[in-house]
């Protein structure tokens, strides 16, 4: 299963910001127990490169650790010879789309308008990211659907338990979410990873249920 497929079938991605050597492995074995496998470390944290090789090197290979976050293809090659499996970017730049297929990575470039979608689409991209969301909401997933049925969305920006659903019903094919699932400088003890795992249960079955 490629990790477009992946993604797709478990339809969440969780963001993580501000993670570091110590804690990501932890952090993701709580996503994996609650049933979130993708997850996107974001290219402005700090030491990135090591996170990523940590997070690569101790875990299951079920879990796909992406690079979000990247807004060039330097950037882009850094982490993906670091050892990302996917990257996420909020803008859509062409150059680093180009790199990911050069390295044969996935590359789900950030989007907003139809003509966006479109050239994404046309210079390869197998799912866009519309993203800010929330600052037009899920109907607008179904307004981009309407002409583009074809290229697979996921959303990402202010995406909860409360709404998650509305914008999979929209047409969304996964979403991405940040800090309501994952604040990794709060995840002190047993019990906050305990906690996380419980919140990923929460939005996989939110998923689960639409």
């Amino acid at each position: 299963m490629s990790v477009i497929e992946g993604i797709q079938e478990e339809k969440v991605v969780a963001v993580i910001r501000k993670a570091n050597s110590d804690n990501i492995v932890p952090i993701l074995e709580a996503l994996a127990k609650g049933g979130i496998h993708h997850v996107e470390i974001t290219a402005e944290t700090p030491n990135v490169e090591n996170v990523i090789k940590t997070a690569v090197q101790n875990v299951n290979e079920k879990i796909q650790v992406g690079a979000g976050t990247v807004l060039d293809p330097e950037t882009a090659r850094t982490l993906i010879l670091a050892g990302a499996t996917f990257i996420v970017s909020p803008t859509l730049n062409i150059k680093t789309v180009e790199m990911c297929q050069r390295y044969g990575v996935e590359h789900i470039p950030g989007v907003f308008t139809p003509t966006e979608v479109l050239t994404a689409y046309e210079h390869g991209a197998r799912m866009v990211k519309i993203f800010p969301i929330d600052a037009v909401g899920p109907n607008y997933v179904k307004n981009i659907r309407g002409p583009l049925p074809h290229v697979k969305a996921m959303v990402t920006g202010g995406i909860t338990l409360d709404n998650i659903g509305d914008y999979l019903k929209a047409g969304s094919f996964a979403v991405g979410t940040g800090s309501s699932l994952v604040n990794a400088p709060l995840l002190q003890t047993k019990e906050d990873y305990d906690e996380l795992t419980e919140r990923a249960k929460q939005y996989i079955q939110s998923a689960k249920e639409v």
